[in-house]
């Protein structure tokens, strides 16, 4: 484990997935591979949205916002891990460290209240349909967005600043392939206790609220869809909301797993197992699994193929 001399570090080490020469460069391979497919995946989406007038509706426009967030979320820890993987470049300066916190933490938090703003979108249109554009309308849209957003930016900016806030006086190596809350803390030889409890209660009840608000949702979605005479009209709901549930158990599984414990369970291999699942494949299965599975999506992609 590095040393350092300093009162406070300047840099810090990232632990890359595997030290073993032989592996390395399969698992650059692997992780550009997947890196490259979501993106390629999410900035078709966002293209074929965009330039498809028949996707200007409330649903895709979150949409957009989701493969936005899946653009970004890898591309914040990923070309880091690669480089790692590589050229053994571990080393990340304290302010490249904390910037590379800062904006994981925005993703995560924006993404955690878009799919609670989805969930209710999907209540508005299965519950209210003949209502639909009025209640979600234009300007409630971008409301939503720009609110999601700004909870990320500020929820964020609040946990960032607990953190490299502390002193790091000891060692300084993190125990993960990115800069992340629980090993960063792990490193602070302040009392970290004060953080952590804010961390909890500030994650459990931003997390909580979008649970909820999701939660509600499904429930009256689901007393709707079993209301329904026609099959047809249940599958087709069905489908539509199975999406977007699959999404939500996956990323609010793996994001409650990483923030909402104390450090002291902190688990680095574990840990790098969960982030591989939120951080990397989340992003590359999103598209697949809400979009490409939906058929205005499918009919859009091939008409800007067609016009490519």
């Amino acid at each position: 484990m590095q040393r350092v001399n300093l009162s406070t570090v300047s840099e810090f080490v990232l632990v890359g997935l595997s030290d073993a020469p032989e592996i390395r460069f399969p698992l650059f391979v692997l992780f550009l591979i997947v890196y490259l497919a979501a993106m390629a995946g999410n900035i078709t989406i966002l293209v074929a949205m965009s330039t498809d007038t028949r996707l200007h509706n409330p649903m895709y426009f979150f949409l957009g916002n989701l493969s936005l967030l899946d653009i970004l979320c890898p591309t914040i820890t990923v070309p880091k891990m690669l480089e790692a993987l590589l050229l053994e470049n571990k080393v990340i300066s304290f302010t490249g460290c904390m910037l590379q916190l800062f904006f994981l933490i925005e993703v995560v938090g924006t993404e955690i209240f878009l799919l609670a703003v989805m969930a209710y979108d999907r209540y508005v249109a299965i519950c209210h349909p003949l209502q639909y554009m009025n209640i979600v309308s234009l300007k409630l849209c971008a409301h939503l967005a720009i609110g999601t957003w700004l909870v990320g930016f500020f929820n964020s900016l609040l946990h960032t600043s607990l953190v490299f806030t502390l002193l790091f006086c000891d060692s300084n190596q993190v125990d993960q392939y990115y800069c992340d809350i629980p090993p960063v803390l792990a490193l602070s030889c302040s009392p970290t206790y004060s953080r952590e409890l804010v961390t909890l209660i500030v994650a459990g009840v931003l997390g909580s609220a979008a649970f909820v608000i999701t939660l509600v949702s499904y429930f009256y979605i689901l007393v709707a869809i079993l209301s329904m005479s026609s099959s047809e009209s249940r599958q087709k709901a069905f489908s539509t909301c199975g999406s977007h549930l699959t999404v939500v158990c996956l990323f609010y599984g793996t994001t409650i797993s990483t923030y909402v414990r104390p450090s002291s369970t902190y688990s680095p291999s574990q840990d790098r197992i969960v982030a591989m699942l939120y951080g990397t494949l989340t992003p590359l299965l999103n598209p697949i699994i809400y979009s490409l599975r939906n058929k205005e999506v499918k009919c859009a992609l091939r008409r800007l193929i067609n016009q490519v």
